[in-house]
């Protein structure tokens, strides 16, 4: 017997990978504007603007996060059914 949730149901770990994915986008944006004056010769941006970049990795990193939950929680169920 497989346990499979519907569509519309939120799994473990989803919430994780949709902010994930906001942090990530973020991180982008960004990257792109403080890489921006150096390819437009204006002055570039202080330094605690290149720290906002690294919202990158942490985004990637609470996505992997959100994934792992996620198969966790899936490979626990699958357990349970076959125990059942």
């Amino acid at each position: 017997m497989t346990v499979t949730p519907l569509p519309d149901d939120a799994r473990s770990g989803d919430g994780l990978v949709k902010a994930g994915g906001i942090v990530f986008i973020a991180g982008a944006v960004a990257t792109l504007v403080t890489m921006a004056p150096l390819f437009l010769g204006t002055d570039p941006f202080p330094s605690y603007a290149w720290a906002v970049c690294m919202l990158m990795g942490v985004g990637f990193a609470i996505s992997a996060a959100g994934v792992f939950r996620s198969a966790a929680a899936q490979r626990k169920a699958a357990r349970a059914s076959q125990a059942a």
